[in-house]
């Protein structure tokens, strides 16, 4: 769609040149979503693509993954592929999220290769299955504040709720760190759809370390990511106690599902989620 209010493209090459972000004013990365529909309010995009960050970089504490990442190179990454930084040679099973977060998104290749990580984060959608994952593997969100400051955001904390994230006028959401413990862990995920081409209904994602502790993460169900947090991967009765305790008004209710339907499919996959943790 044409955005026939825009009068400045300015092309960020460092920091300083975010500085004209405000009301009138857009971070442009993919723009798969800020071009489908009319964005009257704005007058001028800024495109952060031109700050050239890797899409990966291979840390002492795990994994950095740039919010111009795109979706087709995320869901790519994978041990023994080579990113921004080198080669992905840790056997981090971890990785098995990403590019089923990915095939969870009602979109196609040719949207994977233009959409990115921090549009999908930031987007705050309740379907948002690459949030999903970032927040399953326990991701902190490095954020480039207003001020100059840069701010730390655990990702379970970063969506508040359908459109509305912990972002300051200003900010910009520069990374989203994967902890080492997280991409070593086993994963489990479980997705359902009222139609086989349809909008999620409901994502769930299980991960547990080394240690033995383990999480059980909802999407698309709920209006904001919701994770259940436990000490050992946890048994049948304790998976349900824990679904009891996540509060009615965060079921998500649209044509895509009736919060009734939604709660109760994703009861019955945490349990699968849970059972796949618990085995050997």
């Amino acid at each position: 769609m044409d955005l026939d209010t825009i009068r400045e493209v300015v092309v960020a090459r460092e920091r300083e040149d975010l500085a004209v972000l405000g009301a009138s004013t857009a971070v442009l990365a993919g723009g798969t979503f800020l071009f489908s529909e009319p964005q009257d309010q704005l007058l001028r995009l800024v495109d952060i693509t031109g700050l050239g960050w890797p899409a990966f970089e291979i840390v002492d504490g795990g994994l950095d993954i740039a919010a111009t990442c795109t979706l087709a190179e995320f869901a790519g990454a994978a041990p023994g592929r080579e990113l921004g930084t080198g080669v992905l040679r840790d056997p981090w099973p971890g990785t098995a999220l990403f590019a089923r977060s990915c095939r969870a998104l009602l979109a196609s290749h040719k949207i994977w290769r233009t959409a990115t990580v921090g549009g999908n984060v930031c987007l705050a959608l309740p379907a948002g299955a690459v949030l999903g994952a970032l927040v399953a593997l326990d991701g902190t969100a490095l954020v480039w504040a207003a001020d100059g400051a840069d701010r730390e955001i655990p990702m379970r904390e970063f969506v508040l709720g359908p459109g509305r994230t912990a972002l300051r006028p200003g900010d910009v959401l520069r990374s989203i760190r994967l902890p080492r413990s997280s991409l070593l862990a086993r994963t489990s995920f479980r997705k359902i759809a009222l139609a086989p081409l349809g909008r999620s209904g409901a994502v769930v994602m299980g991960r547990r370390e080394g240690s033995g502790r383990s999480a059980v993460t909802i999407t698309a169900a709920t209006i904001r990511p919701v994770v259940l947090d436990f000490a050992a991967p946890p048994s049948e009765g304790e998976m349900r106690d824990a679904m009891h305790t996540i509060d009615s008004a965060l079921w998500f209710d649209d044509p895509h599902g009736s919060p009734e339907w939604r709660r109760h499919v994703s009861g019955v996959l945490a349990d699968e989620v849970a059972a796949e943790l618990r085995g050997s």
